[in-house]
Formats: C-alpha cells, sequence, structure tokens
C-alpha cells in the first residue's frame, strides 16, 4: 500500500478515539456542563471492556457475542461514571470544574489497578480480530478500520442529526443555552441533563474500549488513554460543538500527532528526538488557532452553551 494512503488510513482510524470522546464530551456541554472527567471516563470505559472480555474472551461464545460484551462493560463503567457526575453537578450542584477533575484522577487511577490485574492473552488476542471485522485478515493500515471505528462514524452522525433534527436535541440545545425558559416552558431540565451527561459519557467511554482493543491492541495501551482525553476535549471546540464536524476535526487531529511518527519515514527529512514533542504539539496549537478565529468571526451559533458551566438553581428563576 502506498506510504501515503497507509497514513491516511492510520490518521482515520487514530482519529476515531477522538471522535468518540468529543462526541460525548458535545452532549454533556450542549446540556449546559462541562465534564472535564471525559479522559478519566474514557479511562474507566477502556477498563470496563476489558475486564469484561476477560470474563469471556476464551469461552467459545459466538464472535458476535463477545463484541456486544466488551462493548456493554466499557457503557456500563463510564455510564456510572456520568451517573456521579450528574448527581453531583447536578443534583449537588457541586462545582463542575473541580468534580471532573476528581472524576478524571479517580477514572484515570482505578484503571490502571483494573487493566494491571487482568491477563492480557484472555482479553487481547482473540477479541481484537474479532473487533477489526471486515479487514481482520488484512496486513496493512486497513485492518484497523473495524467495527468500533465505524460505529464512532455512525454515532457522531446521529447524535447531530437528534441534536438539530429532532425535538429531543431542540430541548436539550434549550436547557444548555436558558435552563430557566426551558423550565418555564415544561421541558424537564433534570431529566434532559442526567440523560445527556450519561449518553454522552457512554459514548466517551467506547473512545477508550476502541483504543485499547481495537486501535493498538497491546497491553500498553491504556497508559495513553488519559492524554487522548485531553484531546477530546479540546476537539469539542475545534468541531465548534457539531458532532458532525468531529469527522473532519479527529482526522486532523489523527493526522497531526501522527506526524512526529511518519515523518521520521519520509526520505531526506531528519527529525531529532527533541523536535518529536514540539510535532506533538499541533493539535493544541491548532486548536487554540481555531478558538481566537471563531471568537473573532463572534458568531453566535460558533460559541458554547450560554449557560455552560453553570448550576441551575430552579427556585430563582
Amino acid at each position: 500500500m502506498n506510504m501515503w494512503l497507509s497514513f491516511l488510513i492510520d490518521s482515520l482510524a487514530f482519529g476515531a478515539t477522538f471522535i468518540y470522546g468529543s462526541t460525548g464530551e458535545i452532549l454533556t456541554e450542549k446540556a449546559g456542563h462541562l465534564n472535564l472527567g471525559i479522559p478519566g471516563i474514557m479511562c474507566m470505559g477502556g477498563a470496563g471492556g476489558c475486564l469484561f472480555l476477560n470474563m469471556v474472551g476464551k469461552s467459545g461464545l459466538p464472535p458476535v457475542l463477545i463484541v456486544l460484551w466488551g462493548i456493554l462493560g466499557a457503557l456500563l463503567l463510564s455510564v456510572l461514571c456520568g451517573l456521579i457526575y450528574s448527581f453531583l453537578t447536578v443534583s449537588l450542584r457541586a462545582n463542575q470544574n473541580v468534580t471532573g477533575l476528581a472524576l478524571t484522577t479517580f477514572g484515570a487511577g482505578l484503571m490502571k489497578v483494573i487493566v494491571f490485574k487482568l491477563n492480557p492473552t484472555v482479553y487481547l488476542s482473540e477479541p481484537k480480530k474479532m473487533y477489526r471485522w471486515p479487514f481482520e485478515t488484512r496486513t496493512d493500515s486497513l485492518q484497523r478500520l473495524g467495527i468500533l471505528f465505524f460505529l464512532a462514524v455512525v454515532i457522531a452522525l446521529a447524535a447531530s442529526w437528534v441534536l438539530y433534527r429532532t425535538r429531543a436535541g431542540l430541548h436539550l440545545r434549550a436547557v444548555g443555552e436558558n435552563p430557566a425558559t426551558a423550565d418555564a416552558v415544561g421541558i424537564n431540565v433534570t431529566a434532559c441533563k442526567y440523560l445527556a451527561i450519561c449518553i454522552g459519557s457512554g459514548i466517551s467511554g467506547l473512545g477508550g474500549f476502541y483504543y485499547i482493543i481495537d486501535y493498538m491492541g497491546s497491553q500498553e495501551a491504556y497508559l495513553s488513554v488519559e492524554a487522548f482525553g485531553w484531546l477530546s476535549i479540546a476537539l469539542v471546540i475545534f468541531a465548534l460543538w457539531r458532532p458532525h464536524l468531529t469527522l473532519i476535526g479527529s482526522v486532523a487531529f489523527g493526522f497531526l500527532f501522527s506526524c512526529s511518527s511518519f515523518i521520521t519515514n519520509i526520505p531526506g527529512i531528519f527529525v531529532t528526538m527533541a523536535m518529536k514533542p514540539i510535532l506533538r504539539m499541533l493539535p493544541y496549537v491548532v486548536t487554540i488557532l481555531v478558538l481566537i478565529i471563531s471568537s473573532i468571526r463572534n458568531k453566535r451559533e460558533n460559541q458554547p452553551p450560554a449557560s455552560l458551566g453553570l448550576s441551575y438553581f430552579r427556585e430563582e428563576r
């Protein structure tokens, strides 16, 4: 396969990690909550999927059931984290930034404890091939485009459709913009917030699971999930809070993040070890530029929800 085509496919596959994380965060932010716990939730999603696969990895179950079982494990633990965050920030009105950071610390630490005790030959060897269907027999970059990659694309497009083409999406956006007004017209603000945060957390958790099981397929992959969670939050700004734009942003992020490794394979280009960390800063630099440009244009549709980060006190409306 052509080197450039291989790099493009690898960027697509790598970007799916960000599609999951940023789509989940967009749904959460559209409800008015800034969830800095996404890195920890992605960690817990990865740990939950690996834990469940460790139970059935050599059980002889049909491949489709093993695939669904791993996805279920990732969803359960990440949604549980979303419930904790929802209870603290929606019901108890705790500070969203502090709660999110605490959740990230908790999730990243617990993931290391869980994954370290699992047997990688059980949850990785055979399940990895199942998740890479229909290209599991390929030996080039195309093998990375498996079930979870296509699921990420479907989820991003479906989330965008729900947000901008359905009554439920309209209600959610109303809650994020002005919860008092939404409450006054009969929208259940608390239920909307809980649903958006939990569904968003479940989607984000699949990103950590995808990176460990499918994209990398290695035991050491869990060490990088937290960092990619922060990148997923940055991608929300890049995508201007639109789930379908995460498809473009994730490819760009995957391309920029992989440049430090790919550029060394181009004849005539010499990259020192000291330059690689600088090249890995490119996604963050691009995000800052996008934020500056969107702020200069000052279009309302390119700005975050008006009540983002603010607790809602019903008695004050």
